[in-house]
């Protein structure tokens, strides 16, 4: 059973890559493919859980009575080191642990579907009011390469401050207003998530990995700043000067729709939402760590206060006027599919945690690979297959944070240590290997409907050409300039 989850996985993410020629939306793939796999896992937990390779069910063997008193509060009479002599209740208590395990994997996917919600409305209610306008009317260039660079470096530093999932988000809007054709809207779509995840990799709050090894404490702000902004750089760099001599010609513009004229929004009303649109997306960091709140809580009270902005700034306009305007109206245009994707995929990739296929690759690698460099740079790669996250979150499991005194092997583990910085930027970056290896991908490929093989002939190599030359960077940095 352990394998045959592992054959589904596999099969429902080449559904997931072949959607175009099935015919058959990604997003009822990835559903399909999470909840088969959890009800699987339900089914046969007694003999998964027995291989005893789950890092959640692991835990709960180790920790106190009164945790696992809290997860099975049929067994409260029970020692727990004893709970598989006890077979007559041992079906009930596993499932009260399955469920436990599905319910702490759908706190951390409903963070992010939240944020993800909240991210889409903003910038779909800043679309609405013609606020980009103000910002695509300055770039006047048609050239693709002048206007790769620009986008890619605006992309860059808008990830780092923002991060990249919310600045996906926003570049791709702003390309709906700079580029007509599709497949050159993709080419660019697919660039910008390049930028984004090289931008999120340096910055602390750049990438849900970095904001996981940040707040854990194996890096620090100013390190992670100092020794990846050059590598991050180079990731997104090689790539733009291979094709800024193989790109050629000029992008078409979009003819605006009929119905989407300036009647609708004065010049004060696009300057205030695009504003007031920069502010809530910028402020998300800040809430965060003045509240130590989730990011989506930040998120969500900038869509609160947008809300109440345009419902009486609107208040006296006529009702199709108000429709279009106003976040009730908005929110009919957000691409619910894309939610569902992200569940679908979120709920697939926790599965193989929670059974503890993450943890096999895991220990394996510690055992069969002992250099740093090389086991990040695996990590990097099956990042573009699995979900960073749960590949960090096993490394931070693997790899407990070293004693400062610490020399040789364990000196790389410390604080700010080499493992951490490289770990950052492996899992920040190698996830765009695929589209679908990080969460600006699959952001990108919801709203833009990218096809997963167009990707994949187009964009992979110079994803891992950034990535190699990036890896390489900061290896002469570490190994030969700072030595």
């Amino acid at each position: 059973m352990f394998l045959l989850m592992l054959i589904i996985f596999i099969l429902g993410y080449t559904a997931i890559a072949l959607e175009h020629p099935l015919k058959v939306d990604k997003a009822a793939s990835a559903l399909l493919t999470g909840t088969i796999l959890w009800g699987l896992y339900a089914l046969n937990a007694s003999g998964i859980l027995a291989l005893d390779l789950s890092p959640a069910w692991q835990a709960v063997r180790d920790s106190s009575h009164d945790i696992m008193t809290y997860i099975f509060p049929a067994v409260d009479h029970l020692r727990f080191d004893r709970l598989w002599e006890t077979q007559a209740h041992l079906p009930d208590h596993i499932s009260h642990f399955v469920v436990h395990d599905l319910e702490h994997h759908l706190i951390e996917i409903a963070e992010i579907l939240f944020f993800l919600l909240g991210a889409m409305t903003i910038v779909e209610t800043v679309d609405q009011h013609q606020g980009f306008k103000i910002i695509t009317d300055r770039i006047k260039t048609t050239n693709k390469v002048k206007l790769l660079w620009i986008l890619s470096i605006l992309t860059f530093f808008m990830s780092a401050t923002l991060d990249n999932l919310t600045t996906t988000i926003v570049l791709v809007a702003l390309l709906r207003k700079l580029i007509a054709d599709q497949k050159t809207r993709w080419f660019f779509a697919s660039m910008v998530v390049l930028a984004a995840n090289a931008g999120g990799a340096w910055s602390p709050i750049g990438d849900v990995t970095t904001i996981m090894l940040w707040i854990d404490g194996e890096v620090t702000t100013i390190n992670i700043i100092t020794y990846l902004i050059i590598p991050s750089l180079v990731t997104m760099l090689a790539p733009l000067i291979l094709l800024t001599f193989t790109l050629k010609g000029n992008v078409e513009k979009p003819i605006l729709p009929e119905g989407e004229s300036h009647e609708f929004t004065t010049p004060f009303e696009r300057k205030l939402l695009l504003i007031m649109g920069v502010c809530a997306l910028l402020f998300v960091p800040v809430f965060k760590t003045v509240t130590h709140l989730p990011p989506y809580m930040g998120m969500l009270f900038g869509l609160g206060v947008i809300w109440l902005t345009t419902e009486i700034m609107h208040r006296n306009k006529n009702g199709e006027d108000r429709r279009k305007l106003t976040v009730i109206g908005i929110l009919k245009k957000v691409d619910v599919p894309t939610i569902f994707f992200f569940m679908g995929i979120l709920t697939a990739v926790a599965a193989l945690q929670s059974m503890g296929h993450l943890a096999v690759l895991a220990e394996y690698l510690d055992e069969n690979v002992k250099d740093i460099y090389v086991i990040n740079l695996i990590i990097g790669v099956l990042s573009a297959i699995v979900d960073n996250v749960p590949l960090v979150a096993g490394a931070m499991g693997m790899y407990p944070i070293a004693d400062p005194d610490s020399v040789g092997y364990l000196a790389n583990f410390v604080v700010d240590g080499k493992f951490w910085q490289f770990l950052a930027y492996c899992a920040g970056t190698g996830g765009s290997i695929l589209i679908i290896g990080s969460a600006a991908g699959v952001a990108a490929m919801g709203l833009e409907k990218i096809d997963f093989i167009w990707y994949l002939k187009r964009i992979s190599l110079l994803a891992l050409l950034g990535y190699l030359a990036g890896a390489a960077a900061y290896w002469v940095e570490m190994e030969i300039i700072l030595k």
